[in-house]
């Protein structure tokens, strides 16, 4: 088996999304990829665009060899999505093959009307394709039942997420569990996993409260202690104190807890973390957003950037 990451905070966009290569399946889990629309009072810098383009890329050439695709659940940063936002993957770029693909989704059951319109918007592409696969099994495949998205009757809703067995061990995606259910985390820890990847805890997030700090505390340390590999991402690598924060947990437990940059040998590409820094560093025109939209520029110009980001300031080795 082969794990790849291609989607994550710490590699420069909002998402969760990788590719898990068996000998005869190759499964894409949560094809979407979001910039943060605002944050800091500031679109996405050009430099985070040509990175989610890069993303994007690399979801859609994933896609375009798969034999599975899993929908862990509908938020835009998971999902390809039929309004996506110029910064989103857009339904309409998918590959012609992806219709082609076994769906295995979580259920439309309790979602709200927007996130009931991207499931149709799917379903409708997919056909019979796409199977509702909470609780279900198929080969080396296995989901849960509806889990919290966070804590428990979350506003966010809930998500399914998803074992692959492999010859040498089992891997889970854990999506945006945040570790703030206790039930859900020993349910990671009962699949026996070899390794994981999940989200950590919005730390950036003042309304996260010190109970369920300790809570995602306490859930990290007892992932790292059941299991070899943990990779913590997405809503932890949002600032620069999900960092601090992730590189405490492993002095904590005396190894290495990654994140997907880590895991995958890259430098930490914190560009959500740090976009006023890169409008102070590489200041935008004002109506460069309005242009990109209307496709009259792109961000070629910044992408070189991203080709030197072992030496640019704002990305950082583990």
């Amino acid at each position: 088996m082969s794990l790849e990451i291609i989607a994550a905070e710490s590699l420069g966009v909002r998402g969760l999304c990788c590719l898990v290569t068996l000998q005869d399946r190759r499964i894409v889990i949560d094809p979407g990829v979001s910039l943060g629309y605002i944050r800091h009072g500031l679109l996405p810098h050009p430099l985070q665009i040509a990175e989610g383009c890069r993303v994007r890329e690399k979801i859609l050439h994933s896609l375009n060899n798969a034999t599975d695709v899993v929908l862990s659940h509908f938020h835009g940063d998971h999902v390809p999505l039929l309004e996506a936002n110029p910064y989103q993957l857009s339904i309409r770029s998918l590959p012609s093959r992806f219709r082609e693909l076994r769906c295995w989704s979580k259920s439309d059951v309790g979602l709200s009307s927007t996130m009931s319109k991207r499931f149709r918007d799917l379903a409708d592409l997919l056909g019979p394709n796409l199977q509702i696969a909470e609780g279900c099994s198929d080969g080396p495949l296995s989901f849960s039942r509806a889990v919290p998205h966070g804590v428990l009757n979350s506003s966010l809703g809930t998500l399914m997420m998803t074992r692959i067995e492999m010859d040498d061990g089992a891997f889970v995606h854990a999506s945006d569990i945040q570790l703030l259910d206790d039930p859900t985390v020993d349910q990671v820890i009962d699949w026996q996993p070899d390794i994981v990847l999940a989200a950590g805890p919005p730390l950036y997030l003042d309304r996260l409260s010190k109970i369920e700090r300790e809570c995602a505390w306490h859930n990290a340390l007892r992932l790292a202690s059941n299991i070899d590999v943990v990779i913590l991402d997405h809503h932890l690598m949002r600032s620069v104190e999900g960092v601090v924060w992730l590189d405490k947990l492993s002095a904590a437990v005396g190894k290495k807890v990654y994140c997907a940059a880590d895991f995958m040998g890259k430098p930490r590409q914190l560009l959500e973390a740090k976009r006023a820094q890169l409008y102070n560093r590489m200041p935008v025109p004002d109506d460069w957003h309005d242009d990109y939209a209307k496709g009259l520029v792109d961000a070629d110009e910044y992408s070189d950037v991203i080709e030197y980001s072992s030496t640019f300031p704002l990305f950082t080795k583990s």
